[in-house]
């Protein structure tokens, strides 16, 4: 196992009604800013009850920010934040929201062009403090320092990290995720599942507690995330799926081990070419990229079909295309379809993928940096 220091100073809420503890955790705020998507809260009830937690506070409502957040479109709040000298973001929503706010918190105190944020990874020395209310679990970012967002003047979806970005609290309430539609609960599931694959799919440093923590989460997903579908009322399913998605990417399992992230990458150009989900392109691109890395992931490819899927092969490739086979079998079970060509893509898009990942330095990617813009065409290939 490898050194490290881990500290989350997230403070998660979580569990029925706990939307009545938010009046006192922003309480010792003046100014808030509620940013918030497209409306969906307002349909839901939960605008209503932050609304009502917020009486004390004085706020400003901010909304619109988009499944892949903009640039432009956040750097509208930022200046809302610098103008109104706001003390406080709370962001209501899912990832895309949350990690909009992040975005918001850190470029409204950047001096400089914020773009540099994400472009050249400038350095954060400040940032505005946020809180979040959760209502679609898959990011996890409701406790971590990351933010992903998309220019879309330019077609590119960068990401950034910083510790100054964690909200103070994040509450999580299952009962608000019962009326999310089928797509998005799917999507979530899918999401969280690959980014445990992510930090666990690489190879062994003899880290026994990271790796069952790992397969004990893609465990509960394989066995809760259908039910979400099926019976999307059912509380228990939906806490245990929601309180997966977090951990998923709190920090926790990928402490001390080693992690690839090339599948999150690889993933981000396709949506900042052609607009799908972000789970989407999780569930194209990571059958492929196990299937091209399978020497390279072999050790871990055989704990993960043994452990995880339950293989018990003695002929060690057919149990590593069996564990492939049956991850993309889940995705599709998710409703997520896995090629390229299921979402009208064909081998055209291949080319102006690697070259977007080239532009990006996106060159030497995954646990080992052997992913080459080559490694990576022909992962995409394999996709189609």
């Amino acid at each position: 196992m490898f050194n490290f220091s881990f500290h989350n100073p997230t403070r998660i809420i979580f569990g029925r009604e706990q939307m009545t503890q938010l009046s006192n955790l922003v309480k010792p705020f003046q100014k808030v800013l509620l940013i918030y998507g497209g409306g969906s809260i307002k349909n839901n009830g939960v605008y209503q009850q932050v609304t009502a937690a917020l009486t004390e506070s004085s706020f400003i409502e901010f909304s619109g920010v988009e499944p892949n957040p903009s640039f432009e479109t956040l750097m509208r709040a930022a200046d809302i934040v610098r103008r109104e000298k706001i003390d406080f973001i709370l962001a209501v929503g899912g990832g895309s929201v949350i990690d909009g706010a992040k975005f918001v918190a850190a470029a409204a105190l950047f001096n400089g062009d914020a773009w540099d944020i994400l472009a050249k990874g400038a350095k954060i020395t400040e940032a505005v403090p946020l809180g979040c209310v959760l209502t679609l679990p898959a990011t996890g970012t409701e406790s971590n320092g990351n933010s992903v967002v998309t220019r879309y003047e330019t077609q590119e979806k960068l990401a950034f990290s910083s510790p100054l970005v964690y909200p103070q609290f994040a509450i999580l309430d299952p009962t608000v995720t019962y009326s999310l539609p089928p797509k998005q609960a799917a999507n979530g599931v899918v999401d969280a599942f690959v980014h445990v694959m992510e930090q666990y799919l690489t190879y062994p440093v003899n880290a026994p507690v990271q790796d069952r923590f790992a397969e004990g989460l893609l465990l509960t997903l394989i066995e809760e995330g259908p039910k979400v579908i099926a019976d999307p009322e059912n509380y228990e399913v939906r806490a245990n799926v929601m309180w997966a998605a977090t951990m998923a990417l709190n920090g926790l399992i990928g402490q001390g081990v080693p992690q690839d992230w090339a599948t999150h990458m690889i993933g981000h150009e396709i949506t900042a070419l052609y607009g799908l989900d972000h789970a989407q392109t999780l569930a194209i691109v990571l059958p492929a990229l196990m299937q091209q890395q399978r020497q390279q992931k072999r050790a871990k490819l055989l704990q993960y079909g043994q452990r995880v899927w339950q293989l018990q092969h003695q002929d060690e490739e057919r149990l590593i295309d069996e564990a492939i086979s049956h991850t993309r079998h889940f995705f599709e079970r998710m409703g997520v379809p896995t090629r390229l060509t299921d979402y009208g893509l064909n081998a055209e898009v291949v080319d102006k993928l690697v070259e977007k990942l080239v532009q990006h330095k996106m060159v030497k990617l995954g646990e080992h940096g052997d992913i080459t813009p080559e490694v990576s065409r022909s992962i995409l290939q394999q996709a189609l």
